[in-house]
């Protein structure tokens, strides 16, 4: 008996003498009857069984027959082992799957009994698993006691459930603990089974034991060390060896034997090539750094740091209290997150300006010029140390700069609402008067104070030598920040003039200057005057749209005010807002300051002056005449605080600057 089926022995049907056949047959009938009697019993105990198949009825004699099977032999020669074929005195029946019970009942051939007798006394049925012998026959009564053994084997499970249906009803399932169900393949029911690992009665508490493979070779794989686990084991190899320790698997190998020489020599030059690599990154970074570091020493002394450093020092031992600082370069790159794009606010000639935020978050413009001959490192230096002495409320002030670039870098407060011109000319032909008549004339006086203050009261005379509206920036109160030095000259010896190249902007230039090359502060004052046309005007200094007498606005400006005719012209919220005679009053300013002949303009000093006189008389009429500020939400387009010098090139509806160099 096993997990699926019963063997038990079983008696054959025998038929030996004429005279033996029905007591045979009545003896082997009750011991057939006998049988079933027992497989019934065994039936009633596992609730269900069967014969197991593939199973045969077989018949062996040479002139019997038995239900439909047929045996015979004519000659002793024909008997042969093998396969039941009817011919050769052994035939068989398959009985179907599922049989629960069978009778056998065999009648004598008496047309062949004659003839076979000789050599054949005897005829038998049974059940069973059987592979025929010639023997059986041919040595007369020896199978009648080997026929006893002949094996029948029966199927048997439990129930008539399904394992599905027989789990739901955990008090009767009879699968114990480490075990698993399956159905029966021949029979209703279902069979319990160990699992893998497991070994023991399935059926009995407490189940399934766990089987220790260590403790036999042929139940496990290993080719070394066993360890036992629950329901398994694991193979391991011992000290000194590797691999799977698994037969069909890697097993163990020696780490001694012969492929380690090949393995540490691979792992000897794989670890040179390692060390090659990070020997070699590790250099050519420090190479890297020393480079840099031996490039930026060499730009700051190109750039003139050592000068800048004793300039500021000997100011200071002078009592001038500087407030210039340099800067590293790695500060102003992090500054601008590496010179982002996105953070430019302007482009020019003399280069670009990116909005930076300082690591105690102050924000600022950072310029990169353009670059600076070695020959005016001394003058830019000295320029530099002169305007960061600077201190006036309406000049944007310069906070240091960096000279471990290629070109000097230089750093700027920054003035966050944008310029004069985007507040006051149209842009796309859609009018952005956004300022009022008294902001336009504070505005004035601020810009006028500044560069009067540059021109007599700066510790060394200025001459900005680029005033125009795009250099007039406005902070967050709308207050005027004078801008661009690029072009900036210094007077120390306050001379009446001095000679230099041709330097400014197209609108704004000062037709004298321009002519003989001599740079005078009145050079300031006729720009100033551009700028003061604007504001009164909201027109740009130059423009091919108009036409061919308006083209250069300034000149025309100054005809209408000569003839009397200056209030066509006037900006719409001028000319409502200001009083006739404050009006006129700017307008005859400007025209003077825009005098062809240096000689007859005013100093920026006198036009401070008449510009403060005339803010303040507007401001004790504001508070009985009030006009709104219609501070309207401009987004001002990038500032660019310094733009190129351009003489051969210009574009309608901006200034455009020109050199003679």
């Amino acid at each position: 008996m096993n997990n699926t089926n019963i063997s038990m022995k079983f008696y054959q049907l025998a038929s030996c003498l004429p005279n033996e056949t029905r007591k045979h047959s009545k003896i082997m009938f009750l011991q057939l009857f006998f049988y079933f009697l027992l497989l019934s019993w065994l039936f009633l105990l596992t609730e269900a069984a069967s014969l197991e198949g593939p199973f045969f009825k077989a018949k062996t004699g040479c002139d019997a027959k038995c239900g439909t099977c047929t045996s015979s032999c004519e000659t002793k020669e024909s008997v042969i082992s093998g396969s039941c074929v009817g011919n050769n005195g052994c035939c068989e029946s398959t009985i179907p799957k599922g049989l629960k019970r069978t009778e056998i009942a065999m009648e004598k051939n008496r047309q062949q009994s004659n003839v076979s007798w000789s050599f054949d006394p005897c005829n038998f049925a049974f059940i069973g698993q059987y592979t025929f012998q010639s023997s059986d026959i041919l040595d007369g009564y020896n199978f009648v006691s080997k026929g006893k053994d002949v094996p029948v084997v029966f199927d048997w499970a439990i129930g008539n459930k399904t394992c599905e249906d027989a789990q739901k009803d955990l008090s009767s399932f009879a699968c114990q603990a480490n075990s698993h169900c399956v159905n029966s393949d021949n029979n209703p029911g279902y069979l319990c089974i160990c699992n893998e690992g497991y070994g023991g009665n399935p059926y009995l508490s407490p189940g399934c034991q766990d089987v220790n493979e260590c403790a036999d070779q042929n139940s496990n794989l290993c080719v070394a060390n066993c360890t036992n686990t629950i329901g398994s084991y694991i193979c391991s190899c011992p000290k000194g060896s590797r691999g799977d320790g698994r037969k069909g698997g890697s097993g163990c190998v020696n780490q001694d034997s012969q492929n380690s020489p090949v393995l540490q020599i691979s792992l000897g030059i794989g670890l040179g090539f390692l060390f090659l690599i990070l020997s070699g990154s590790w250099l050519y970074l420090s190479m890297k750094k020393r480079t840099s570091i031996k490039l930026k020493k060499k730009c700051f002394q190109k750039n003139g740091g050592l000068l800048l450093k004793q300039q500021i020092s000997s100011h200071e031992n002078g009592g001038f209290e500087s407030s210039a600082k340099i800067f590293t370069a790695e500060e102003l790159k992090s500054a601008t997150r590496n010179y982002d794009a996105n953070l430019v606010l302007g482009r020019g000639g003399h280069g670009i300006v990116y909005k930076g935020t300082l690591s105690d978050n102050r924000v600022v413009a950072i310029k990169k010029p353009i670059i600076v001959k070695e020959s005016q490192i001394e003058e830019f230096i000295n320029e530099l140390v002169i305007l960061t002495q600077v201190n006036h409320r309406n000049v944007v002030k310069i906070l240091g700069c960096c000279l471990e670039t290629e070109v000097p870098l230089i750093v700027y407060e920054y003035v966050f609402n944008g310029t004069l011109s985007d507040h006051i000319h149209s842009k796309n032909g859609v009018s952005s008067s956004s300022l009022s008549w008294e902001s336009r004339l504070r505005i004035a006086a601020e810009t006028a104070g500044a560069l009067s203050y540059l021109h007599s009261a700066a510790t060394v005379p200025i001459i900005h030598r680029d005033i125009k509206s795009a250099n007039v920036l406005l902070d967050e109160n709308y207050n005027a920040k004078v801008a661009d030095f690029g072009a900036s000259r210094l007077n120390p010896l306050d001379l009446a003039e001095i000679d230099t190249v041709v330097q400014g902007t197209l609108g704004y230039l000062d037709p004298e200057y321009y002519q003989s090359g001599q740079l005078t502060g009145k050079s300031d004052v006729y720009s100033f005057g551009v700028v003061l046309v604007e504001l009164l005007t909201g027109e740009r200094p130059i423009s091919l749209a108009r036409t061919k007498r308006k083209q250069n606005f300034a000149l025309y400006f100054h005809s209408l005010v000569t003839e009397n005719d200056v209030l066509e012209v006037l900006e719409a919220r001028v000319a409502i807002e200001g009083k006739r005679e404050q009006v006129l009053a700017v307008a005859m300013l400007a025209k003077r300051c825009l005098n062809l002949r240096g000689g007859d303009r005013p100093t920026m000093k006198q036009v401070s002056v008449e510009l403060e006189s005339l803010s303040k008389f507007v401001s004790l009429n504001h508070t009985s005449m009030h006009f709104p500020e219609e501070h309207t939400n401009i987004k001002p387009e990038p500032v660019d605080l310094y733009p190129p010098i351009q003489f051969d090139s210009y574009v309608d509806g901006d200034s455009s600057l020109y050199s003679n160099i």
